[in-house]
């Protein structure tokens, strides 16, 4: 493993932990001193991502990150929930063991995935992924919204 900072190839490993889906590794340059973390992960085959346009693009984890970042931008929501969120997404697409997906299906796995970490980001999300075009479609967003918070509230009041 190279430095990022110095190039130097004499580093070493100082922390190990295996969250499930990565390895996370703590690692410290010999040269330089530099701290940085890296992540090993299987590489699995991911299916296609079939675009509305018909066009097939490999699945990139970056472009699912970087949505999710966006729609969580000035949210309480913490980079490693969204990381998580990436894993939980990606390992959705490789359980279905298809060689192609519909983009359809990965916007909606993103957005039960907001729906879960944060509503202001999911409604975010919703609203340029779905292409809301009158306030009507906003509403109709939030009210799916409190009907399930409605919901899980009940449930939790339920004795059992």
């Amino acid at each position: 493993m190279f430095c990022p900072k110095c190039n130097s190839d004499k580093t070493s490993v100082t922390d190990s932990r295996s969250d499930g889906g990565a390895i996370r590794r703590r690692r410290e340059c010999q040269e330089c001193g530099y701290r940085f973390t890296t992540y090993e992960r299987v590489e699995l085959v991911l299916p296609a991502v079939i675009k509305k346009d018909g066009r097939r693009e490999v699945f990139d984890r970056e472009k699912i990150r970087g949505g999710l970042r966006r729609a969580c931008e000035k949210r309480p929501v913490s980079t490693e929930t969204i990381d998580a969120a990436v894993e939980t997404i990606e390992r959705k697409l490789q359980e279905m063991c298809i060689r192609e997906v519909d983009s359809r299906i990965v916007g909606e796995a993103v957005i039960e995935e907001l729906r879960k970490m944060d509503k202001i980001a999911y409604v975010r999300f919703a609203s340029v992924y779905r292409e809301f075009s009158d306030v009507s479609q906003f509403v109709d967003a939030l009210e799916s919204l409190r009907t399930s918070a409605q919901a899980q509230t009940h449930k939790k009041a339920e004795p059992e």
